[in-house]
């Protein structure tokens, strides 16, 4: 029978297993969201007003007059992503939304990519159909595809921009998140990355792209002073609806403005400290978890304390998610997975039994989920550093004299190989 065996029971590793079971389930969950649910869309349309802005700007008319007191969908780009966008006006409002979509998804496929080589993880690893079943069973990819909108490519110029940063092309990495931040600003906030880095060359061509865009955009554009005139005070609103931020969904609920204001300043601050431990403990010693977890903890708490953030935002937070590849990563426990279900899930809540519990399920879960993954990673890293200050080594940075002692660094080996790891204390 030891003859047969290899016959009758052929070995597979399990890389060779994961890949064959999900890259059919991973191709057809991708065609279901881009073909189907995509191509059929939903009565909420964000491509609409984009079309149409791009379309009144190639004929000269104006672009920022629309009503902005209706709850439908609004055009808010500036004119540098005016600009941009206005290609997309050239044939008609069907076939160009296809072709949006179609180009979303190569977005999605690329940014799985390059995920996967910011963790060290080659194209054909069993990592990358992991990684795409992630994104296309999410909420946030599904419905960025479904209402057609720009955060595939939020996405991709934000890890295009971590690739070159961590392998040091500072001008190039300032142009993926440049062009991202002439049509949408969300990632502004991560141009603070690179100033704690000292890599100041981002900055040129990061700050120069939508400089340049603009005073090209400006004067061919016939209303461009509305957008500052009319838009930009809309977006600073904390709007009641669509909006998962504590002020909107705080607006929504009837919260008192203290408590807002209370909940804002508590995250800020949690996020405050979990900057500083990041940047004193991890970024010599292991600047990918450095980059990573600070681009998450940037981007949930500006979802969280802005004036608008929506479910689909949600996508910004996958370097963060995927850290939990790596040792000293701050997601590895269970309340930072039920956030990232809360505000990553396709599940919807609603209920015709218990209809008010369902609903106050439904309208709550992003923000619980950013919420409860942010008070995750700050526990994480306060955890951390009350360890350390109890054992005396708190006063150690991350330059390598933070490794005092064999005995108080964690297992090595620990799915991030070959990167330094902080100090902790195994209690």
């Amino acid at each position: 029978m030891a003859i047969l065996d290899r016959y009758l029971h052929p070995q597979m590793t399990p890389q060779r297993i994961i890949p064959m079971v999900l890259w059919p389930i991973t191709l057809m969950t991708m065609f279901h969201r881009a073909v189907i649910l995509g191509v059929n869309g939903d009565r909420t349309d964000d491509f609409k007003p984009v079309y149409a802005a791009a379309l009144q700007f190639l004929n000269r008319q104006p672009v920022y007059g629309e009503n902005l007191n209706t709850v439908d969908p609004h055009y808010l780009y500036p004119p540098s992503g005016t600009l941009l966008m206005a290609p997309l006006a050239i044939i008609d409002p069907e076939r160009s939304r296809w072709l949006f979509i179609a180009i979303s998804v190569i977005a999605l496929v690329a940014s799985a990519y390059l995920l996967a080589r910011l963790f060290g993880y080659s194209a054909k690893s069993w990592v990358v159909p992991v990684i795409l079943f992630v994104f296309f069973s999410t909420e946030t990819v599904a419905h960025t595809l479904v209402f057609t909108n720009f955060n595939s490519f939020v996405l991709l110029g934000m890890l295009a921009f971590m690739v070159l940063m961590m392998n040091r092309h500072d001008l190039w990495a300032g142009v993926p998140i440049g062009l991202v931040l002439a049509v949408k600003p969300i990632i502004a906030p991560l141009l603070l990355l690179p100033l704690l880095n000292r890599q100041w060359r981002i900055l040129v061509t990061a700050i120069g792209i939508p400089v340049v865009l603009t005073a090209i955009a400006w004067p061919l554009s016939v209303d461009p002073n509305s957008f500052i005139t009319r838009t930009m005070p809309y977006l600073n609103e904390a709007r009641d609806y669509y909006n998962s931020s504590i002020g909107g969904n705080g607006a929504y609920f009837g919260v008192a403005d203290w408590l807002i204001l209370l909940l804002r300043i508590a995250f800020v601050v949690m996020a405050v400290f979990s900057l500083w431990f990041l940047y004193r403990y991890y970024r010599r010693s292991d600047e990918l978890l450095w980059l990573t977890t600070s681009s998450g903890v940037l981007m949930g708490t500006t979802f969280l304390v802005g004036a608008l953030g929506q479910g689909y935002y949600s996508m910004l937070l996958f370097p963060l998610l995927m850290t939990v590849f790596l040792a000293g990563s701050t997601v590895r426990n269970w309340p930072a997975w039920l956030g990232v279900y809360g505000c990553m899930t396709f599940d919807s809540f609603y209920s015709v039994r218990w209809e008010a519990f369902g609903r106050q399920l439904e309208f709550n879960k992003v923000t619980w989920g950013w919420s409860l993954l942010m008070i995750a990673v700050f526990c994480s890293l306060l955890f951390r550093y009350l360890d350390m200050r109890r054992d005396g080594v708190a006063s150690l940075d991350d330059s390598g004299a933070g490794v005092a002692d064999p005995a108080l660094t964690d297992g090595a080996g620990d799915g991030g190989e070959g990167r330094g790891a902080v100090a902790t204390v195994e209690k």
